[in-house]
């Protein structure tokens, strides 16, 4: 863990108010046909394939380095990420009975606009932090 409490692999804070739409976002990828993929593995090899659109880390991972590595692998590849506090809740958006540590948008479907003012947002947290 880090001085502020999160892993050493959280890079930088989502705000409070975000977090719900980061978990909206996957379910509504997830209702309206879109495609993501769901745990570390597929996360991972989504980001190398160069398929994902986005990626969801959750931060009570444990241990830590299960996900440590996907926060430099999107940075490389340019993939934007965000984290959410919660595995359990991104299990649930992500439509799965058990937790899942990271989940990546393949395709957006219908959440195509949700996901872009998504993105958008996570730039201005990371540009100004």
């Amino acid at each position: 863990m880090t001085a502020g409490g999160k892993p050493f692999y959280v890079k930088f804070d989502v705000p409070d108010d975000l977090v719900p739409k980061i978990y909206e976002l996957i379910q509504t990828v997830r209702e309206t046909g879109g495609k993501i993929r769901k745990g570390v593995n597929e996360t991972t090899k989504s980001v190398e394939r160069g398929e994902a659109l986005f990626v969801v880390i959750a931060e009570d991972v444990n241990p830590p380095e299960i996900v440590a590595h996907l926060p430099m692998l999107c940075d490389d590849k340019g993939v934007p990420y965000a984290y959410v506090p919660s595995k359990e809740e991104l299990g649930k958006a992500a439509g799965i009975e058990v937790a899942a540590s990271s989940v990546a948008v393949v395709d957006p479907g219908q959440a195509k606009s949700f996901l872009e003012s998504l993105v958008d947002k996570i730039k201005e947290i990371r540009g100004s932090s």
